[in-house]
């Protein structure tokens, strides 16, 4: 007996109210401005027809301000799962069309139910971030709501990958969210992220400030560096997303999405010969490196704009997904200073926690001198990568392209911090300071005593740097595995991974390090 046709139009009227979100107008609006309504970012986000929706019929329980007269499709949050490249990925896209996308009680229950399946199905999870902030009407609910979330994102964390699209307004308390999870796309336009903004900062503290100065994408991805990627409009904000997750495994129980072919390509590359000036003081680009190593030349690189001294993000050796950490000489010389040290240190450990392999490119003259970068805390800050490069137990392959010295050098992955293998060019200085500086030390007596201090200077600085700063005296004392020539860095590298793929290393039982935060 078929089903009532009463029941059946019931359905889907309630479908078509749901659906409708905000309304016309509304959508009309925001497509006028180049932005896309809730629905229309997850349809981007997912192969077509994929899309399983959970909490169509979701309704709020407040009965106070009037709201019991009030009717708030999906409670203003669309949720579900679906495909991405034929990988099943959970997803939360908040409807600023309806009540500005502010989050209650029932908000939040289907957020955390996103963030609960994906946790037990082992799936990414991808929130679109487009909300007026808590839902005032239902006062302390609202604020337990976000608890539950943030609850929740430690709980995946290091367990699924969590990617946060800020898409529109991102305030006060909701903004702790997406600072929770792994990465953080932000739209160029129309987003703002921010904990107080100017108006409470004016009345405050008295300081005059706009929100381009503190909550924009640019701050954040150059200032702050609380983001990872900008993104011209949502469409490509989404594609980041897609390109994001082809490097990254569904959880942390997978290797990464590699895509290794069973014949190796051994090819020497001579480009790589004529990269590095002959004058150890001249710069060069070290993404101009990355991108002769990774294959087709594809590399994404993270936070772009943040401590350029020093370059981060994925691409494939050989198949092989890996993360690139380098130091960038054209910026700062290359050296670490406390926001480099973050960046790279907190790039390391997801890739420890996801299985991917680190390939650490080494051109560092040592920590970045200065009495702010000492009273603020290189200290902690240059040892949280000492932290992160130790506790990793995936494979590790250190190259030192020319400088390395002094606690910058260990802090760069070195043999005794745990690098499976370490290749050094015949450039490589491996030294505990440059030559300048330990000739100036050493021989500081014979110099003042020369009848031609500056000549004599001059000759014991090329002394030491013959005999001491060089790859070979490293290579002696296994410090440096092998010296190769640069057309070599490639394939050495990608035979040493292919070997390591099967690494299992172990640590000592305990809850958890200390990281020095």
């Amino acid at each position: 007996m078929a089903i009532s046709k009463t029941l059946a139009d019931e359905l889907e009227k309630r479908r078509a109210a749901a659906l409708d979100g905000g309304g016309a107008k509304k959508a009309e609006d925001r497509h006028a401005k180049g932005r896309m309504t809730a629905r229309e970012r997850l349809d981007a986000l997912f192969s077509k027809g994929t899309f399983q929706e959970f909490g169509l019929h979701a309704k709020h329980r407040t009965r106070h301000f009037g709201m019991e007269k009030k009717d708030i499709p999906t409670d203003g949050v669309i949720v579900g799962t679906g495909f991405v490249d034929g990988r099943p990925v959970a997803a939360f896209s908040q409807d600023f069309g309806v009540v500005g996308g502010s989050l209650g009680e029932i908000h939040s229950k289907k957020i955390c139910h996103a963030l609960d399946h994906a946790v037990k199905a082992g799936i990414p999870v991808i929130g679109f971030n487009d909300s007026g902030g808590a839902r005032i009407q239902e006062g302390v609910g609202a604020l337990a709501g976000y608890g539950q979330v943030f609850y929740r994102n430690v709980q995946l964390s290091g367990v699924v990958p969590q990617i946060s699209i800020i898409a529109g307004p991102c305030a006060g308390g909701a903004a702790y969210s997406p600072a929770l999870t792994d990465f953080i796309i932000m739209t160029r336009e129309n987003a703002q992220m921010f904990i107080c903004g100017p108006e409470v900062i004016r009345s405050v503290t008295g300081e005059v400030t706009t929100m381009d100065q503190i909550g924009s994408a640019n701050a954040h991805a150059s200032i702050s560096g609380n983001i990872h990627f900008i993104a011209d409009n949502d469409a490509h904000a989404v594609a980041l997303a897609h390109r994001l997750l082809s490097f990254l495994p569904s959880n942390n129980m997978q290797d990464p999405p590699h895509q290794v072919e069973p014949d190796l390509s051994v090819v020497d590359d001579p480009a790589l010969d004529e990269l590095v000036p002959e004058d150890p003081k001249s710069p060069f680009d070290v993404r101009t490196v990355i991108q002769h190593l990774a294959d087709d030349a594809d590399f994404l690189e993270v936070q772009e704009l943040f401590a350029q001294n020093i370059v981060i993000g994925f691409g494939r050796i050989g198949g092989i997904v890996v993360g690139f950490v380098g130091n960038q000489p054209t910026v700062k010389a290359g050296t670490l200073d406390i926001d480099a040290s973050d960046k790279a240190a907190r790039f390391v450990r997801f890739c420890n926690v996801y299985n991917i392999p680190i390939v650490t490119l080494v051109d560092v003259p040592g920590f970045l001198p200065g009495v702010k970068q000492e009273q603020q805390g290189i200290i902690r800050h240059g040892a949280k990568m000492l932290f992160a490069y130790a506790s990793a137990t995936v494979p590790k392959i250190t190259v030192i392209m020319r400088k390395a010295y002094g606690g910058a050098y260990l802090a760069m992955c070195s043999e005794d911090m745990g690098a499976d293998r370490v290749i050094a060019w015949p450039t490589a200085e491996i030294a505990v300071m440059g030559a300048e500086g330990a000739a100036n030390i050493l021989y500081r007596k014979e110099i003042k005593e020369a009848e031609d201090p500056a000549s004599r200077s001059k000759e014991l600085i090329e002394e030491y740097r013959q005999e001491f700063a060089t790859p070979y005296l490293a290579a002696g004392e296994l410090m440096a595995h092998d010296v190769i020539q640069p057309r070599e860095t490639r394939s050495a590298v990608a035979l040493a991974l292919r070997g390591l793929m099967s690494k299992r290393e172990t640590r000592p039982p305990k809850k958890h390090g200390n990281i020095p935060l």
